[in-house]
């Protein structure tokens, strides 16, 4: 029983980038907690790893709230390029 519980440091990371998501089965995430107390370099992956999906989701969430748009000075200077673009081209 105890050998299908020991995986590779290969396997770890991928049953942690699973477990992120939720995606992970609890025979998979047995076998990581296992590792995991094991293994101190998997065991910083999993912590990093937890850290940038926290970082990325709040900026994520940041970017979905912001409209981004052009400022009324941005938009006359595109409209001149455009403008210059569209006499050159005939």
């Amino acid at each position: 029983m105890f050998k299908k519980l020991k995986i590779s440091c290969n396997k770890a990371t991928t049953i942690c980038n699973k477990a992120q998501y939720k995606e992970a089965s609890l025979i998979e995430k047995i076998q990581l907690y296992t590792h995991l107390i094991a293994c101190k370099i998997c065991s910083r992956y999993s912590k990093q790893n937890t850290k940038m999906s926290h970082i990325f989701k709040m900026n994520a969430n940041i970017c979905n709230n912001e409209m981004p748009c052009l400022s009324s000075k941005e938009k006359e200077k595109l409209k001149k390029e455009l403008a210059i673009l569209k006499k050159s081209t005939n």
